[in-house]
């Protein structure tokens, strides 16, 4: 899997390769679809989500330029799998799902496979983690119709980034925000992807 993402995309990634490696992506994946978790496609994981597929998983880590310091949120957890290669990167990653379900699974199978700096709640990731904040870096799984919720942004430490897919229809442009020391917002724009969409409430 790591390979194919290295010789077809051109994704030079040493950390965020070395967490793929250590995390088994087939535990996170349905009894059904475990055959083909370390295809380089998404699985589906019910309630109409899936796993993101493993390279673009790869290349929303890569943009966040994590160190090992940071403390993290992620919006929509699915699986536990992207939430998973975030808590070997970081130093503590707070995960929000808006699917009683998923969420349950999720922090059900992050505990079982003792990824215990990973913090698990069901909930709308619309209105991100008041309590928690503020975050280093925060990571949007879901594709935004419109912009970025501005209650992100503000619980985004000066300094930060938040990755996101964003814009109209199926297909987002996979977006990088700097929130600079004026906590003023500057974006790069890094190619399209295709996201399920991001449920606000």
């Amino acid at each position: 899997m790591v390979w194919e993402i290295k010789t077809r995309y051109d994704l030079d990634s040493p950390s965020v390769f070395s967490a793929m490696l250590q995390v088994p992506r087939d535990k996170f994946s349905p009894k059904e679809y475990r055959h083909s978790a370390y295809g380089d496609s998404p699985v589906p994981i019910g309630h109409g989500q899936t796993m993101s597929q493993p390279y673009t998983v790869a290349f929303m880590t890569d943009l966040l330029n994590l160190k090992g310091k940071e403390r993290v949120l992620e919006i929509g957890t699915g699986s536990g799998y992207q939430a998973a290669i975030l808590s070997l990167l970081a130093k503590e990653v707070f995960t929000i799902e808006i699917i009683e379900d998923l969420a349950r699974k999720a922090r059900k199978k992050l505990a079982k496979l003792n990824f215990k700096n990973v913090y698990t709640k069901a909930g709308t990731g619309g209105v991100g983690w008041l309590e928690k904040a503020p975050f280093d870096a925060i990571l949007v799984t879901a594709g935004i119709e419109g912009e970025v919720p501005q209650v992100l942004f503000d619980q985004l430490k000066e300094g930060g980034v938040l990755v996101a897919p964003v814009g109209k229809g199926s297909d987002k442009m996979m977006t990088k925000f700097f929130k600079g020391e004026d906590r003023k917002i500057k974006k790069e724009e890094h190619g399209i992807f295709h996201f399920v969409p991001f449920v606000r409430k």
